[in-house]
Order: C-alpha cells, then structure tokens, then sequence
C-alpha cells in the first residue's frame, strides 16, 4: 500500500558512503531518517527529482572553528555551502570554555592570534554566558543551525582555568592541577564533549606573540586528561604538533592511546623544513593500527593556502612605510593611491619594515607564491610563481604582484601553498588521501577570516581529485565520498551518520557533478562589529539536507534550520523495518 513519506529523492546515482559501487535508487526519508534505499513506492510531501545527480551522505568536517560563530550565527558558512551537514568544532586546543570572567580576553586573544579572528569581532560575538564546559554546551543546546554541531574540550581553555596565570605562562602542571584537570575532562566527555584537543606547534601564538599556553604540557599532563576521557568511556583525542622530533611526538601519542585506549587523531601535513618527514609518520601510524591502537591522521587534499591581498590581513606591503600609511583608508582610497604612478614608484622602491617572523619571510617568498585568478588552479607548476612570471615579463615581483591584487578594484589576490607544497606539486597529498589510516581534515572553517579560504576542502576534494587533476594520479569518486563521510564520522565516535543506509540520519546531498565547480573566494563584511572574512562559494550542490530538511538548494539556504547541538558519541543504528 502506497504510503506518505516525508521526502523521496528519486532516481538519484548512489555514492552511499561506505566505498562501495555506486548504483540508482530512490531514498526515502521519514522523520530525520532515511527509511528506505531502492525503489520507493509512494509519494513524498516532498519530491526531488535527482536523475543523472549523484546522492551521498552529507559531509562530516571534523577540524572546524565554529566555536565563536555558532554563539551568534545559525549558519554555519562557509562550511555548509559545500556540502558539508555536520562539524566538529574545539580543534587546535583553543576554545572559549571553561574560562573565568576574567580571563575573557585572554581566550580571545589566543584565538585572533592562532585562528586570525579579530579581537572586535569576538568581543562583540561572544554572549559569555557560561563558565564550566558543561554550560557552553547547555549555551549552544538551545540554538538551531544549518548544520549539525560537535564540540571538543579546548586544552588552552582548560590550562587557563585550572591554572591561571601559571597555565598561560607555560609553567609545569602540578599532580594537583592534573587532577583538576582530568575530572574536568571527563565531567566534559560526560555533558557531551567529542572528545579532548591541543596544540604542540610554535605557529599558534597569541595576538601579541606568545606561543600557545599548552606548547610544552608535560606528557604526564596530557595522559592525566586522556585518562579522564578513559574514565568517562568516551571522547577522541586530536593533536597538532611541529613534529619537531617526529619519532619521539609520535611516540607520546601513541603512549597516551595505550594508556587510555581513547581514539586519537593528528594533523599530518608536508613542510617545507622536513618535507619528507610526513613519510615517517605514515609508517608511525600503520605500525599502531596493525597493533590494534585506533590512531588516525588527519589530512588535507591541497596545499594548506595563504591569500594576500589588499582587502586581507597581511599583503607583500604591508609592513612598507608608504603602505603603511594608507593603511588605515577605505579600499577604494587605497587603490586609487597605489594606482598613482609617483606613489607606486615611492612604495617599491621601499623594503619591507618586518624584521623576522611570517611577515617578513613569507608575504615576499615570490619563488613559491601564485597569482590566483578566476581559474582557481591551486595545482600550479613551478613556472607559475611569481618570481618565474615576473622574469619572463622582464617586471619585478613587486611589479606583478601589485599590478594582481590592483585587479577588480583592489580585490586580486595572491596564493601562496604554504604546506603540503614542497615539490611543488600536490602529489604527497594524493599518497597522504590514499593511505588506509587517514582521513580529510584540517578546513578550518570558521577561522583564518583574512588569510586562508579552506572551508571549501569537501568541493575540491570531489572535484579535483575524482574529475579534474591534470599533473598525476587521480582517486575514485567512491572512495573520496567515503573518506569525507564515513571515515570522518567513525572517527569522531558519529555512527550515526555518514552511510546512505535504512535508520541512517538523512543528512544528505544531491549533487550535480558535472557542474559542480567554486567561486572565487571573496570578503564579506558580515561578522560582529562589522568584521571581514574570506569566504568562498560553490555551485552544483543541487539540495543539501539536514535531518531530513532540505536546508540549501543550489546553494542558497532554504530557512530551514535542523541542525543541533550533538552530545557526544552515537552509536549505529539498527536498520528500520522494510516499508
């Protein structure tokens, strides 16, 4: 007998998550659920004809930075115009909570300095309504979103508070603040934390410089709150490291996973101070997993990608005298300065004021920077750089670079690949893609508002690596669907999610592939305070859905907001009944 579903995408090609063959079918939804996967008989309320488009799980993005955003925004852009249905938030070990009314403005701080946040735009953001872990969940519990929501326990946040003013400054944890800090995380784990994060890399700093509070916690720091995790029976670790001595940081990890027996994830990326180093850890990580440890990497399928430009927080000018005097004029004024030929022969014939540090070396490192224009080619060959270009058309990189970003009124914009680049080429990413104890990562959406645009990893992944690469091997739309679905969700404990399966929850996409492309990314001037971020578009998404609500359709949000809080693990669920 014919039956009312709720939604019925008909006709689709299934890429149903798991990495298995695709195949048509209808799917039918019923109550958040997808009810049933094959020829659905029955009408919907609500019908999408998704002939000739592709059906796959919604997309779980577990290295977000959302934890500000999702106070004061029920979008959670630019993550969910790429087909993305749920992120986890809290990575890098910076978070806002717990935190003690005094420290407020040290959290915030940490973040505008390691996540590029403006210091105005959270200030004004943040509600503060919380001070224990526990209440910042009970704070988001009443919001809806556009996307499913996952918190982590910030390590920086929880130094801070146990700690104070010791935490900040690096100082050793005592056995007591170990303790403290161990039933915290596991009362976190308890209230519906994902799980624990931190940070062990020099890049993260504070706005005025200083490293991360939690650089040199102590390993017996680290497995006294893992062990907390343990005692909860729950929660992932997720670790970023400099890998300095990559043998001894990985074996730390691999300790504090046999230890707790809690799952643990960790950013894997190519320098170009060890570009071969990525190898090493790779055979780290498959020793483990043949040892039964749950440890995972988390990986990116392009070039971790620095934007410069005029509009952004840093360009090759910046820290020039005349630039610097212009700095502070609206765009258009800007512009109209640099395009006066006696100011532009003033202002490159000027050195950078930069001493030291990312400033002076990497807004000017022409050998490895990019031009990017409206092709978005982020698998440029050496030939391309700015310095090779600026040769061939007999002009300075200066020259290049500034004639580039004077382009569409002063919005042109520079790339530099500043990891997973070192030979030039994104081939280490596809072997780092390919290797079965990996998974995609580090988007950082919600972050790097003026510098990095990589909430758009899901849509390059699927177009890149299954349909468009030029310059080597490619992987199957299959396996990438798996990867940026299943993969993530396991890996953060989600099981139910993640597999276009009966009981499954209906976060799904339907897909034009062949249209599906990115936009240029671009500023808007949409955050508290009225602050800039970089965000990026794309088209070909034909319906995204949440929960069984069709939350975007060709790309444009629909008002429906289904999306919650998620409080903790999920386990698989049982197929529903045949209807």
């Amino acid at each position: 007998m014919d039956k009312a579903w709720d939604l019925v995408i008909r006709g689709g090609t299934v890429v149903d998550g798991s990495g298995g063959p695709r195949f048509v079918a209808d799917v039918a939804i019923r109550e958040g659920l997808i009810a049933q996967v094959g020829e659905v008989k029955g009408r919907g309320r609500e019908e999408i004809d998704a002939t000739g488009r592709l059906v796959t799980p919604g997309f779980v993005d577990i290295h977000t930075h959302y934890d500000g955003q999702a106070t004061w925004d029920h979008h959670m852009q630019p993550s969910a115009w790429h087909g993305v249905t749920t992120v986890v938030m809290g990575n890098c070990g910076v978070g806002f909570a717990p935190c003690r009314p005094e420290d407020h403005d040290r959290l915030v701080r940490l973040m505008e300095g390691v996540e590029d946040i403006p210091f105005p735009v959270l200030t004004e953001g943040l509600p503060w309504t919380w001070e224990s872990f526990p209440d910042y969940l009970d704070s988001l519990d009443g919001r809806a979103f556009d996307v499913d929501i996952g918190a982590q326990l910030p390590h920086a946040a929880l130094r801070v508070f146990v700690m104070g003013e010791r935490g900040a400054n690096r100082e050793d944890a005592t056995p007591a603040d170990i303790a403290a800090m161990a039933e915290i995380a596991r009362d976190a784990m308890r209230a519906g934390a994902l799980g624990f994060s931190t940070s062990r890399t020099l890049n993260h700093r504070t706005s005025d410089g200083q490293p991360t509070p939690t650089l040199t916690a102590s390993e017996a720091e680290l497995k006294g709150i893992a062990m907390g995790l343990a005692e909860a029976g729950a929660g992932a670790l997720q670790f970023v490291s400099d890998f300095a001595d990559g043998d001894a940081e990985f074996g730390l990890m691999r300790r504090l996973v046999e230890a707790s027996g809690r799952p643990l994830s960790f950013s894997l990326v190519q320098s170009r101070a060890q570009p071969d180093q990525w190898r090493s850890l790779l055979d780290h990580l498959s020793r483990a997993t043949a040892d039964g440890l749950p440890m995972r990497a988390q990986v990116c399928g392009r070039a971790v990608g620095i934007l410069f430009g005029l509009e952004l927080t840093l360009n090759p000018f910046s820290q020039h005298p005349s630039y610097k005097a212009i700095a502070h004029l609206p765009l258009a004024e800007r512009v109209a300065a640099l395009s006066d030929p006696v100011f532009r022969r003033t202002l490159l014939a000027e050195t950078t004021q930069a001493q030291a540090g990312f400033g002076a070396n990497m807004t000017r490192n022409w050998h490895y920077m990019f031009l990017l224009d409206e092709a978005l080619d982020y698998e440029q060959t050496p030939d391309m750089t700015i310095a090779r270009l600026a040769e061939a058309r007999g002009v300075s990189p200066e020259e290049l670079a500034l004639e580039h970003m004077l382009l569409k009124g002063g919005r042109g914009m520079l790339y530099l690949p500043f990891l997973n680049y070192a030979d030039g080429s994104l081939d280490p990413s596809h072997t780092m893609l390919s290797h079965p104890d990996t998974v995609p990562g580090l988007s950082d959406g919600g972050a790097h508002v003026g510098m990095i645009c990589d909430g758009s990893f899901p849509t390059f992944n699927l177009t890149h690596w299954t349909r468009d690469r030029t310059r080597g091997p490619k992987l199957a739309l299959e396996e990438m669907v798996r990867m940026q679905t299943r993969a993530t969700a396991e890996t953060v404990g989600l099981m139910d999610r993640g597999l276009v399966r009966p009981g499954y929850r209906a976060d799904l996409n339907v897909i034009d592939l062949a249209a599906l492309d990115l936009d240029a990314p671009e500023v808007a001037y949409d955050l508290p305070a009225g602050g800039r971020r970089l965000i990026q578009k794309a088209r070909g998404y034909v319906a995204t859905l949440v929960a069984g609500q069709v939350t975007y359709r060709d790309g444009t949000p629909t008002g429906a907001l289904p999306g919650r809080l998620v409080r903790g693990g999920k386990s698989a669920p049982m197929a529903l009944a045949a209807e």
